[in-house]
């Protein structure tokens, strides 16, 4: 699965990005997990399975859903789990998505 994170720098979900990408190792899972600035969006578009927004750019999510279309699922990272940089909940939550829970 290839999993991109976006926010208004790709600075803050870089963070993210590194503890998913250690749940996904601990887990024997072979994920490509890469994180964005919002602008790049449209540029990766057919590069990822799932997208999820940083919880500071959530105003954006009905613009991206549409821009995105059907080739990727798209949702913003759950507030508590970003705050907490709590990798192997948010993997969890784009595997959910991924899978259509």
């Amino acid at each position: 699965m290839r999993i991109m994170l976006a926010c208004n720098a790709g600075m803050s979900t870089s963070l993210v990005v590194a503890k998913m990408q250690d749940a996904a190792k601990a887990q024997g899972k072979d994920y490509k997990i890469w994180a964005v600035e919002q602008g790049e969006i449209q540029n990766e578009l057919g590069n990822f399975d799932v997208l999820l927004l940083g919880p500071q750019v959530r105003h954006i999510l009905r613009r991206v859903t549409k821009l995105v279309g059907d080739q990727a699922v798209v949702d913003v990272i759950d507030g508590p789990s970003y705050g907490r940089c709590d990798g192997a909940a948010v993997l969890k939550q784009a595997e959910d998505l991924y899978a259509g829970k």
